[in-house]
């Protein structure tokens, strides 16, 4: 398996990092609505104007992602996942699957590994980019959610060895999907990250797409509001330019 990069040219001249493969599919995998937007929206885009395939998926329902007293779960489920079928429309991906776990109750079990293998086996992504199964603190500002490391370890789960042995969940090789290695991993929000991509020619189109979660307080179009600050202020370096950072693991397998 080759490990190398291919860079080319974004539209000012700079260069554009990835993976050298015929196998252009990546699956983003995240436990809530806006997750994946937060963490992989501008490589999304970027990625996806080069040929790539980005699917979505999100393992929890977004039930408990409100502070309005008058919404009720069922609502909420059902404005959360149109807000990620928009999000990921605005960000270039193919489509969204959703496992519909409860918002705030994910847990180690069999049942979740065999949806996240299945989904794997199903579309055989090249790449998986998912939450950082290691990180309880991050930045020493704020707590990793138990949902995000939940989907963080199983992801890593499914991957290896769950999706690549034929005697862990033989029911799907029965439906006709074959076994499947994943070839690379990139792990947004982790303090030992080793990859960036830079986005400042998508940023605003991953901005776009975190608008589409009205429900979370995140659709403020207006350049002056202080979400588009702490967002600009989160993706931008010292030398101006916004970046998506990852931990890339390069699987020799």
């Amino acid at each position: 398996m080759s490990s190398s990069l291919e860079t080319l040219s974004s539209d000012e001249g700079l260069p554009v990092t990835l993976p050298e493969t015929d196998n252009k599919t990546a699956l983003v995998i995240a436990a809530h609505p806006d997750d994946a937007d937060f963490g992989a929206a501008g490589t999304t885009c970027l990625w996806s104007k080069e040929g790539w395939t980005f699917n979505y998926l999100v393992c929890t329902d977004g039930s408990k992602g409100t502070a309005d007293p008058l919404m009720s779960p069922s609502d909420l489920i059902r404005i959360r996942r149109e807000e990620q079928r928009e999000a990921a429309h605005r960000a270039g991906a193919k489509d969204v699957f959703f496992l519909d776990n409860v918002d705030g109750e994910l847990a180690h079990t069999r049942d979740f590994l065999g949806a996240l293998v299945r989904h794997i086996r199903m579309l055989k992504p090249y790449a998986v980019f998912t939450h950082d199964p290691e990180a309880y603190i991050v930045r020493n500002s704020f707590i990793n959610h138990a949902d995000h490391r939940c989907v963080g370890q199983m992801t890593m789960d499914a991957i290896y060895p769950s999706a690549r042995d034929r005697l862990n969940f033989p029911e799907h090789i029965a439906e006709g999907m074959d076994t499947h290695n994943v070839k690379e991993i990139f792990i947004w929000g982790s303090e030992k990250a080793n990859f960036d991509v830079d986005i400042t020619d998508a940023v605003d189109q991953k901005i776009h797409a975190l608008n589409a979660h009205v429900s979370q307080g995140l659709g403020a179009d207006n350049p002056d509001s202080e979400f588009l600050k702490f967002v600009r202020d989160r993706w931008r370096g010292d030398d101006g330019r916004y970046t998506e950072k990852f931990r890339r693991v390069v699987l020799f397998r």
